[in-house]
């Protein structure tokens, strides 16, 4: 079948003084507890959890599964409300969903009938912007996907995909970007590429991002600071600092300081991972 190729506006610059000027995108955590149901079904996923996150910080969140981590990057986000405590992003309260957040998860949600371009378009559009076919041929040009543009999403691979996502997410000039374990379900290869590509990105924008993961290596390769949740209910047990020099490279991993954080951090998952086996059994 034939298809009709859309003509795409000419490749321009993101514009630098709606990107992450200093000071925008500062998250405050305040003693923030989910509790999903009620009475004796009442299930407690994040416990008073207070955060301070700078500006244009690279943050990771680790913990074993089930210790409220996507529970406490979508109070931020705000597609859940906190049933107790407060976020706010540069001072204003979090009370819904909001385009100065942008959200990545770990399985793409790319409509499906629309071309990688139209989907990258559609925040802008809804947003009111002037020029959306513009943004979007800029953020698909920065993911390096422009050839792609007309392409369908199931035509795309895994990676291809999430970068689509990164792109979509980046369009709408968010303050903040919050990331599900967006590279979860690639394969090895592909995951070390695309750490690399969302590091160059996050160097040019200083977007704050606040990014979930289960594995040590990558929230240490990413992060400015990797943040340990416990076993269910979540709460942060370890804020470790990460000086490692950037930009990052293959080789960061073999550093002796990469070497004592991933230490330190398996040490603590591996406790917290017993601990929720146990519960799990009483």
């Amino acid at each position: 079948m034939n298809r009709a190729v859309k003509v795409l506006p000419q490749v321009g610059q993101p514009d630098p003084s709606r990107y992450a000027p200093p000071r925008r995108g500062h998250v405050e955590i305040e003693e923030v507890s989910v509790t999903f149901g009620s009475g004796a079904v009442a299930h407690l996923a994040v416990e008073a959890t207070t955060l301070d996150i700078q500006p244009g910080e690279f943050v990771c969140l680790l913990g074993p599964s089930g210790c409220g981590k996507s529970s406490l990057l979508n109070a931020v986000a705000g597609h859940i409300q906190p049933s107790a405590g407060e976020v706010r992003v540069d001072g204003q309260l979090v009370r819904g969903p909001a385009a100065d957040r942008g959200m990545v998860f770990q399985q793409h949600s790319l409509l499906p009938w629309m071309t990688v371009w139209q989907n990258v378009a559609l925040g802008p559009r809804l947003a009111g912007e002037a020029e959306p076919e513009s943004i979007a041929t800029t953020f698909l040009d920065i993911v390096g996907l422009s050839k792609f543009a007309n392409r369908y999403p199931a035509e795309l691979s895994g990676g291809m995909q999430q970068r689509v996502g990164i792109a979509r997410a980046l369009a709408n000039y968010p303050r903040v970007l919050l990331m599900d374990e967006p590279f979860g379900a690639l394969d090895a290869q592909t995951r070390l590429v695309m750490q690399e590509n969302l590091l160059q990105i996050w160097k040019q924008f200083k977007t704050t991002v606040l990014f979930v993961t289960h594995d040590v290596d990558e929230a240490i390769f990413l992060g400015d600071r990797v943040l340990v949740m416990s076993a269910a209910p979540g709460r942060v047990i370890a804020d470790i600092p990460v000086s490692l020099t950037r930009p990052r490279l293959p080789e960061t991993g073999t550093e002796p300081e990469f070497v004592s954080i991933k230490r330190q951090c398996l040490a603590l998952i591996r406790q917290e991972s017993q601990r929720a086996f146990l519960q799990q059994n009483e």
